[in-house]
């Protein structure tokens, strides 16, 4: 039953478009959340990518066409200012893939975002004030970067463009 049932996950979440909560997950297959965090587990040390986001847990799609991944190094502080640079980046027609942040002790620390739409920023917010969890970027003083997925070179200018008018970056 386990081995079906993820299986079933797996299929779930490769034909999924947007993330999947452990939540619905436990609610599609009759069981706990906990079993479902444990199936992810043996899912991902089998080998299947499987990542954890703000929104729920999802597999990466391949792109179809000529889409680009960029990085942006930026700066702020503040809800209002994460917001509105996820905005800008969203609005342009880019992809917030993750947030990075080089901390002193720990490293490199990624937090794998996947924001695509006003919508994905709406919850991705109210998730962070609702659990009172700190934005990443608050460990190094607002440093941070973003990796994005873009159309074109013409649509990361812009939104470069934008976000040094902003003062989100140098």
């Amino acid at each position: 039953m386990s081995e079906s049932r993820r299986k079933q996950i797996i299929e779930k979440l490769k034909h999924s478009h947007n993330p999947i909560t452990g939540a619905e997950l436990a609610d599609v297959f009759d069981v706990s959340r906990q079993v479902i965090v444990q199936d992810i587990a043996i899912i991902r040390a089998s080998g299947i990518p499987v990542m954890a986001t703000s929104s729920g847990y999802m597999i990466q799609q391949k792109h179809e066409g000529h889409r680009l991944l960029k990085t942006i190094v930026a700066k702020h502080d503040g809800f209002d200012h994460m917001e509105e640079e996820l905005t800008i980046i969203v609005e342009f027609g880019g992809k917030v893939i993750d947030v990075i942040v080089e901390h002193p002790v720990y490293g490199e620390i990624v937090g794998t975002l996947h924001i695509a739409t006003i919508e994905d920023i709406k919850k991705f917010v109210e998730k962070v004030k609702a659990t009172g969890a700190k934005p990443l970027a608050s460990l190094t003083s607002g440093d941070h970067i973003h990796t994005i997925e873009v159309p074109s070179e013409r649509v990361y200018k812009l939104i470069v463009d934008e976000l040094r008018q902003k003062g989100f970056i140098e």
